[in-house]
């Protein structure tokens, strides 16, 4: 896995294992740092803070939502809501978004992947 967006990626949606410590383990990998979890795979996110998530943030997301139903957003140890211009462009691109912690974000994640829906997940690492 990228410690930045530089395009690698673990191809494929995977549980997630354990979350904290400022990352996440799946795959048998453990990733530093936050993530989406999209249908093309699992991608480094450079975002380490709710006050980071802007349009641009989610714009893989955006580029993916054909293949997307539902995004889940792991705003870090606490719920924080989206911006209003965040949430209208999400909207726009025919997502449903749901905004919570992201332990329950990433423990949603796992229930939705097996039952294969068609979700992503953007992380934010929790300490």
């Amino acid at each position: 896995m990228a410690a930045s967006d530089d395009g690698r990626h673990l191809p494929g949606a995977h549980l997630i294992d354990a979350y904290g410590g400022g990352g996440f383990r799946f795959a048998d990998l453990s990733h530093r740092g936050s993530l989406l979890a999209l249908p093309s795979g699992m991608w480094a996110w450079p975002v380490a803070h709710a006050s980071e998530l802007d349009e641009a943030a989610f714009a893989r997301v955006i580029a993916e939502a054909d293949g997307i139903d539902t995004l889940l957003v792991g705003t870090g140890g606490d719920i924080a809501p989206l911006r209003k211009p965040v949430r209208e462009a999400l909207r726009a691109a025919g997502l449903v978004v749901e905004t919570m912690a992201t332990g329950a974000a990433a423990r949603t994640w796992n229930i939705l992947i097996a039952e294969k829906r068609r979700v992503a997940a953007a992380l934010i690492a929790v300490a």
